[in-house]
């Protein structure tokens, strides 16, 4: 029998009424939040171990963010970039020395940040490179989610991301994850980047092979081609160390920046790279009205600001051990593989017993919001404020949700 009082089921209806279709969201209607907890509208409680795609790093309304937010709130969110505002030298600053480059572009989403580094590296290669007008060739790696844009769908090898939405972008080459010797057939006179994620988010947290990235960034340096890395989903804490390319000591040529750095207040995007990268862009090349805005900076900043502490990736590394501990206990018992770093897992469920998408409406009806991608496999991210016995109780409702 259907609780007539539960007011989840007209909201549900009212948002299928008047949105378009484009995401299938689990069956829960959020309508406050602090820390890794939410809370519907009916006034259950819900762990939450998506936190936004990881957007959500710093977990819900973290006391500083939310102090800097409403504080620049009274004085000043927009100015275009027609002028400057007092906030935005302190965050490209802060964020360049966090990256250890020389300059910073903001922008809004992630997927503005990837047509950035891709609109730089093109520029860089006619200008710098010295390939020819209209030639230059961009690699990428098969099972990448770097948005949807028209361009970037273009190079991406999901169905449902790319199907129906041609013509196509040309000049990207896709080539196997991980595959180091495929890279290399693919790069030539007319590349100008590698564009990878360290670890790829939507595809089920998959890790490359130890030492990809190296011979990535080795590579890159002998051919004259930029190492971008997409880090939106895998930096600033998530997996551990600032960076997922931390893990292995390579520093690209350009990071990609997002989710996180808006401290799930604002949508805020960037690049960071040297000047000799960045440099290529002059006034009227690029731009965004709201990209780098007064109120973006401001909670941006104390972003980068908590990272610096290491607070954040040290209790990502310790809680992500615990976490990857306890899910690996669970391989061959309803589970057929666990993979990631730090409080970032994809696991692979056996799907004899259900799909990714029944395990998330069960574990929601437990009370844990985590989910589904591709079949069988679900992705746990939860907030970096999760606390260990937090961990415990989401997998305990996992292995009950097995069994």
């Amino acid at each position: 029998m259907v609780d007539d009082t539960l007011r989840t089921p007209a909201a549900i209806r009212e948002a299928e009424r008047w949105t378009a279709h484009n995401y299938h969201p689990l069956p829960v209607v959020i309508s406050s939040a602090e820390g890794a907890w939410v809370t519907d509208v009916d006034g259950r409680r819900y762990l939450d171990c998506l936190a936004g795609y990881s957007a959500l790093n710093f977990g819900h309304r973290h006391p500083t963010l939310i102090a800097a937010a409403h504080a620049q709130l009274d004085r000043l969110t927009l100015t275009s970039r027609a002028f400057v505002h007092d906030q935005f030298a302190d965050f490209c600053r802060e964020l360049a020395q966090l990256c250890g480059k020389d300059l910073v572009l903001p922008m809004n989403t992630g997927a503005e940040a990837v047509e950035t580094a891709i609109k730089v590296s093109r520029k860089w290669g006619y200008r710098v490179k010295g390939v020819p007008a209209g030639q230059a060739t961009i690699v990428v790696a098969d099972g990448n989610f770097h948005g949807r844009t028209t361009t970037i769908v273009s190079f991406s090898t999901d169905p449902d991301a790319r199907d129906d939405f041609g013509p196509y972008t040309p000049g990207f080459r896709i080539v196997p994850y991980g595959d180091l010797a495929a890279l290399a057939e693919a790069v030539d006179e007319t590349t100008v980047a590698v564009l990878l994620e360290p670890i790829q988010g939507e595809q089920g947290v998959v890790v490359p092979p130890r030492g990809y990235l190296p011979g990535v960034r080795r590579l890159c340096t002998e051919r004259n081609v930029l190492f971008v890395a997409d880090e939106i989903q895998s930096g600033l804490g998530r997996t551990g160390e600032t960076f997922a390319c931390d893990h292995e000591a390579v520093k690209p040529d350009m990071y990609v920046l997002g989710k996180a750095l808006g401290g799930g207040i604002v949508p805020v995007s960037a690049v960071a790279a040297d000047a000799d990268v960045l440099g290529v862009l002059r006034p009227g090349e690029h731009g965004s009205t709201f990209g780098g805005n007064p109120l973006a900076c401001a909670v941006a900043t104390e972003v980068v600001r908590l990272l610096a502490t290491g607070e954040f990736q040290r209790r990502s590394a310790e809680l992500g051990a615990r976490l990857h501990g306890a899910l690996r206990d669970l391989v061959g018992d309803g589970l057929v593989a666990v993979r990631g770093r730090g409080l970032w897992a994809g696991i692979d469920i056996d799907p004899a017993l259900m799909t990714g998408r029944q395990a998330c409406e069960r574990l929601a009806e437990r009370g844990v919001l985590a989910k589904d991608t591709h079949g069988s496999t679900i992705r746990l991210a939860p907030p970096l404020v999760v606390r260990a016995d937090e961990l415990d109780h989401a997998v305990e409702q996992l292995s009950a949700v097995l069994h």
